[in-house]
């Protein structure tokens, strides 16, 4: 959703759908004619799919994050560690940390990790030496940069993770205040039941992964294990590429799945957004239309650009985005608990799906209500 051509450096470094549907996914939608759930084998998971798809996509849901907390610590300093700020995500999120930095009172240094060991490694350690009050880890590993953070945590600057580490919420090794991302088996599920529901239960799939990257491999696994629990939808592969490799290996291997497969390939999910904008030429080159099949859609994160595709129906059908503006202003709340000794809001955004039926044209999610919520908590009012 993209983007960079560096690697992403481990597990929690990953930043890092609902629906052009076809066949089968209920009344009301142009595109969609009945399925046959009998023929399928796969009655009772296309049910649930279509049940989990339906509720992921509406926008109409009000703010269920915290509403009480901390009064505004006046006076405080960030600094954003970024693993890079080539990554759409990691920059969305950068920007939601100076905007509600901004409204809170506080300063913000952005410090560009530039996608590589090194760079982040040097990056952290500047941060480090800077004594802020708190410092963000976004999108890489920690445990990469384990002699930085050792430092930050003697100094008693408290670390707050985007994307740091596979689970929300505090973290213990690595030592984080807490880590904001979505849950990894939620987003893996819903992405694989938008293609059951899409389908009908009864179509061919391929999965785009990068099993250098845990985080990545195990969502991988996930949407697998969900996949298989509708027979009818074959999984015809699982392309194993590295997201700093996706610009030139991408193309070369949806070429081969064209020739392999044919028009038995009609979906693909992946881990990452970015997979479909290297896949586009292929497609296009082959004569695919740019709304499917196959259909496409990305577990994570939402990027602009993976909602332009979308809303040109331009080889991507669907996303399960993250609320990268909304993210960067948990954090900041979060370091405001973090300062005024309170515990973590143990907030986790729900899993929410993109298509261009519902995107309304915009290009993020970005849901309504938290920035009047984290105003009347720091403000009160």
């Amino acid at each position: 959703m993209y983007p960079t051509r560096k690697r992403l450096l481990a597990a929690a470094a990953l930043w890092a759908a609902a629906s052009v549907l076809a066949p089968g996914c209920g009344a009301g939608h142009p595109g969609r004619t009945p399925a046959a759930p009998s023929a399928t084998g796969c009655a009772a998971a296309l049910a649930k799919a279509r049940a989990a798809v339906a509720q992921a996509e509406r926008t109409d849901t009000a703010w269920k994050g915290p509403t009480t907390g901390p009064a505004a610590v006046p006076g405080k300093t960030l600094v954003y560690v970024a693993q890079t700020m080539t990554n759409p995500g990691v920059a969305k999120v950068a920007e939601g940390v100076r905007e509600a930095a901004a409204d809170i009172g506080w300063n913000v240094r952005v410090i560009d990790g530039e996608g590589t060991p090194a760079g982040i490694q040097a990056a952290l350690g500047q941060a480090v030496t800077l004594k802020p009050d708190g410092i963000v880890i976004g999108g890489f590993d920690p445990r990469l940069t384990e002699r930085e953070t050792a430092h930050a945590q003697a100094d008693g600057i408290p670390l707050i993770g985007w994307h740091a580490v596979g689970s929300p919420g505090p973290s213990t090794d690595p030592r984080l205040f807490t880590n904001i991302t979505t849950r990894l088996e939620e987003v893996a599920g819903i992405s694989a039941d938008w293609v059951v529901a899409r389908s009908g239960g009864s179509g061919g799939a391929v999965v785009f992964t990068d099993d250098s990257i845990p985080f990545a491999r195990t969502k991988a696994e996930l949407i697998r294990r969900r996949l298989a629990e509708c027979p009818g939808v074959a999984l015809l592969a699982t392309e194993n590429i590295p997201i700093p490799d996706a610009g030139q290996r991408t193309p070369q291997e949806v070429s081969s799945l064209l020739a392999r497969f044919g028009d038995r390939w009609t979906d693909s999910v992946a881990i990452n957004d970015l997979y479909f904008a290297d896949a586009a030429p292929a497609l296009r080159a082959a004569g695919r239309p740019g709304g499917g099949p196959p259909f496409n859609i990305g577990a994570g994160d939402g990027d602009p650009s993976a909602f332009q595709r979308i809303n040109s129906r331009g080889f991507q059908a669907a996303t399960v985005p993250e609320p990268l503006n909304q993210q960067g202003w948990q954090i900041v709340d979060e370091f405001n608990r973090a300062f005024a000794g309170r515990p973590a809001s143990g907030y986790v955004a729900p899993v929410h799906v993109v298509t261009a039926r519902n995107s309304g044209g915009a290009t993020s999610w970005d849901p309504e209500g938290y920035r009047e919520a984290y105003r009347r908590i720091w403000h009160g009012s």
